[in-house]
């Protein structure tokens, strides 16, 4: 899936289990300009030559990256416009190499309708294996009234 339409869910919209999907083809490109906008310029990321002294032997992308497709996920789909962050954890368990898809996997695990809140699965995968995962906690908007 692209993330092309945005769809937004109100609080009363969900249920436990409901999931979104999307894919994303990492590029060198996608990496550099990360760098750019983040401010981080590890070598790690950019530079051929000293990623090969790596234990990677070659570039990856920026975790964080690849946790921001989680991001995009939760932004535009699931549950989409007006949801707000409250937390977030991470674990990065395999690195993400430039030509490299991601599928960034967000599924709700759990809905409390205090403070009309979620918590959320996170999963980022490249083919068979997990390279990150973790939960969030969003605010989700109510309904507007009619």
């Amino acid at each position: 899936m692209t993330l092309t339409e945005i769809q937004t869910l109100y609080f009363d919209d969900l249920h436990v289990g409901m999931r979104e999907t999307y894919s994303r083809h990492v590029t060198a490109e996608d990496v550099a300009a990360f760098a750019e906008v983040s401010g981080d310029r590890n070598p790690i990321h950019l530079s051929d030559e000293f990623a090969a002294q790596t234990p990677f032997k070659t570039r990856i992308a920026h975790g964080i990256y690849t946790a921001s497709l989680i991001s995009a996920v939760i932004g535009t789909r699931l549950p989409g416009p007006g949801a707000i962050y409250m937390t977030q954890s991470l674990k990065f368990l395999a690195p993400v190499r430039i030509g490299d898809t991601v599928d960034a996997i967000v599924e709700i695990r759990e809905l409390s309708e205090k403070g009309r809140r979620a918590m959320l699965s996170c999963v980022c995968k490249v083919g068979d294996t997990v390279v990150m995962e973790g939960e969030a906690m969003v605010k989700v908007p109510a309904r507007p009234p009619s």
